[in-house]
């Protein structure tokens, strides 16, 4: 199955097509490896050297890799899954293959030993600029480079047999073959004279940060899952963090669930937040920041503990201000449909010292025991309430005739016979 070379383009008519890549994962525990086995396939479509991608792939994974090209084997140390090695192509291909200004793969690498520099030029749009050499991938195209490139070991190989055929008499001279004319060789002096600076405008400083940043990016999204809770929700709090300090946090819930999400801290969500965006003002801050804890807390019941747990924090921080308004904030939470009256009753049954000491927090179930009297009150009511409508579904007003005024009757209902089944009109 072929995919498009740059897969960002959606359009199944794009012309550079490119084989998917196949995985074999062989041997076991320290041996194991895994074999790329149409690594030769892609990297024709690519037109590079198929050590370039197999390399590139040992550098972003810390891994050793080894070549055998007489056998077409590709080889990365180590359990790797196609999908992951199809991504690091995806990045490999910015990098090394597609041009920063029309996107197209008509690209080639030129090499240019003495001044330690990779140009790259365009067919396509004729751009001409330098790689950026910083990369670990760059040192292995230096020393070898591709093998139409002056400089090669291939070339070399032929400047070193036309020599010899020279001595032999075979091309030169009167005694030689007219008729077998050796084509002039290219030589590096052209390249020093060649002008692949690099380009220094706003827009191509912009673009190359835009590309470096998508490339951390990438890597990042792998290495961060790998990391402890206690690092990942770091990193969350870092960057609530600075979108608070940026201005930007009222229109980021969106952004700031999907982080969580995707640094799997999603529960613990409510609690990070209380502690950025809660103060002694948390009555106002409630309203305003409603919409950002309902994206964590609806159907969740673990982030709506996380929450009472953050909110028992920020009594800790403000406890002169906010601990006689315990009782009215829990009702703001609960009004604002943050916690659900079974975690709050849950939570009132238990004093827990997980976020604040024994004493402060049987000091809050105290302050919060009016509302949650107020709660389980309510609670009964709803439930008494339905009592009296199944009583009332079994009152019947009877006229007598002979009778001054109505009576009013209970009349019990007429119990079905054990022996028959029950159907349900509304479930058949």
């Amino acid at each position: 199955m072929s995919v498009n070379v740059n897969r960002s383009v959606a359009d199944q008519f794009y012309r550079y097509k490119m084989p998917r890549l196949i995985a074999k994962v062989e041997g076991k525990g320290n041996g194991i490896k895994t074999v790329i086995v149409n690594m030769t396939d892609v990297a024709k479509a690519l037109s590079r050297p198929p050590t370039y991608p197999t390399k590139f792939f040992g550098c972003e994974l810390g891994a050793q890799t080894q070549f055998d090209a007489k056998n077409d084997r590709f080889i990365v140390n180590g359990s790797h899954e196609a999908n992951k090695l199809q991504d690091m192509l995806d990045i490999f291909i910015r990098k090394f293959v597609l041009c920063p200004e029309c996107d197209n793969p008509e690209t080639d690498l030129h090499i240019n030993p003495k001044k330690q520099t990779i140009g790259n030029s365009c067919k396509a749009c004729g751009y001409r600029g330098m790689l950026d050499t910083r990369h670990k991938l760059c040192t292995f195209i230096l020393k070898n480079p591709p093998e139409n490139e002056p400089g090669s070991v291939k070339e070399k190989k032929e400047k070193k047999n036309r020599k010899k055929d020279k001595e032999n008499g075979s091309g030169s001279g009167e005694a030689g073959n007219h008729n077998d004319i050796d084509a002039p060789v290219v030589v590096d002096g052209d390249d020093d004279d060649e002008d692949w600076a690099e380009e220094t405008t706003e827009e191509a400083q912009r673009r190359r940060m835009e590309e470096i940043s998508a490339h951390a990016k990438n890597l990042t999204l792998s290495e961060d899952l790998e990391k402890t809770l206690e690092e990942r929700v770091n990193i969350f709090y870092n960057f609530v963090k600075q979108k608070r300090e940026d201005g930007a946090i009222d229109a980021a819930d969106k952004e700031i669930l999907a982080e969580a999400e995707r640094l799997d801290v999603t529960a613990m969500g409510p609690l990070i937040l209380s502690e950025l965006l809660f103060d002694e003002n948390i009555r106002d801050q409630i309203k305003k920041y409603k919409r950002h804890f309902l994206r964590f807390c609806v159907n969740n019941k673990k982030a709506q503990k996380y929450l009472l747990g953050g909110f028992e924090c920020l009594v800790k921080l403000h406890q002169a201000q906010l601990l006689p308004r315990v009782p009215v904030i829990l009702k703001d939470l609960y009004d604002a449909d943050l916690v659900e009256e079974d975690v709050i009753l849950s939570w009132a049954e238990k004093v827990s010292k997980k976020y604040v000491s024994k004493e402060l927090a049987k000091e809050i179930h105290v302050k919060a025991a009016p509302f949650i009297k107020w709660l389980k009150e309510a609670e009964e009511e709803s439930e008494g309430s339905e009592e009296e409508e199944a009583e009332d579904e079994n009152v019947e007003v009877v006229y007598d005739s002979s009778a001054r005024e109505l009576k009013v009757e209970t009349v019990k209902p007429d119990k079905p016979d054990e022996e028959e089944d029950y159907f349900d009109i509304d479930a058949i």
